[in-house]
């Protein structure tokens, strides 16, 4: 339960902070865990990106504004729009009418309610799962570094970015030539491809990585990543790619974390690919994870 008063306690912040610069890592450091891990909670959690929850309630209390009699270029600037311009075509956007009827009596406009997190029961589908703490982990591949917006600072558009990069790269890195040389990689150590969302909040530069782990010396066109010894949750999965891995990762955050007595770690998240069927795939879900404060 105090992982999801943690997780409510942000959303006051942001409420708070409404009309003023919404520091993400303010967010994270309230949760516990990185601006990566906080960001996919969330978007799990509400299933909507956190920059878009943020936009709908600030256009939310800019209507209440304007009603009250607010001029439109003060409400534009006080909830972070540069010009009148860019305030008029997202609130009529989202609201259907321009900001200046708004300010009319009886017009018909949109409300996005503050959310809150709640422990809701399911039970519909078990979920199999095991805690491991496990030493160093070296893993050889490829890697592209993600995005943490602008001058390093997490930006809203961000996670949405990184979200679509990801998938590319796979693409990418299929089509050069270096997922063979990755799986030629694969030895006794070798339970399958990774996939590693590095992206914890004590380093500087986010990166995702593509590899195996291996004790084989890397070749020319790969690197080497090594993963710091942590507990891990475990979770195993099979079925179409990629909801299937999709629908786990959501489980997890949603029904497994609330009442696990765990939360998120500060290590990267592993994505485990046992065999090379997209239709009946079999994976794994590794989670760094401790036990709750």
């Amino acid at each position: 339960m105090e992982w999801l008063n943690r997780l409510n306690n942000s959303l006051d912040y942001i409420e708070e902070h409404i009309d003023d610069k919404i520091e993400y890592e303010e967010l994270a450091r309230i949760a516990c865990c990185s601006v990566y891990h906080f960001q996919r909670m969330f978007s799990y959690m509400a299933e909507m990106p956190l920059s878009e929850y943020i936009r709908c309630r600030r256009l939310t209390k800019a209507a209440f504004d304007l009603q009250r009699g607010d001029k439109v270029i003060d409400v534009a600037l006080r909830y972070g729009y540069d010009s009148p311009t860019a305030f008029n075509r997202a609130f009529q956007k989202f609201h259907n009418v321009s900001p200046s009827k708004a300010q009319k009596e009886g017009t018909y406009l949109i409300a996005h309610p503050p959310i809150s997190f709640k422990i809701t029961v399911k039970g519909v589908e078990r979920m199999e799962y095991s805690i491991v703490k496990k030493g160093e982990m070296r893993i050889v591949g490829a890697k592209i570094r993600l995005s943490r917006g602008d001058d390093g600072q997490m930006s809203e558009g961000a996670m949405e970015e990184n979200f679509k990069m990801v998938p590319e790269f796979w693409g990418t890195v299929g089509q050069d030539g270096r997922l063979g040389k990755i799986i030629s990689m694969m030895d006794s150590k070798s339970k399958g491809v990774l996939g590693v969302s590095a992206c914890m909040a004590n380093v500087e530069n986010w990166m995702y990585y593509i590899g195996v782990e291996t004790d084989k010396d890397i070749v020319e066109g790969l690197e080497e990543y090594v993963i710091p010894a942590t507990t891990w949750a475990i979770f195993k999965g099979r079925g179409a790619m990629p909801t299937a891995i999709q629908d786990i990762e959501k489980r997890i955050v949603t029904e497994w974390f609330p009442t696990s007595g765990y939360e998120y770690g500060d290590g990267p998240d592993i994505e485990f690919y046992l065999n090379q069927d997209p239709v009946n795939s079999e994976f794994e879900v590794w989670i760094p994870v401790r036990e709750s404060k």
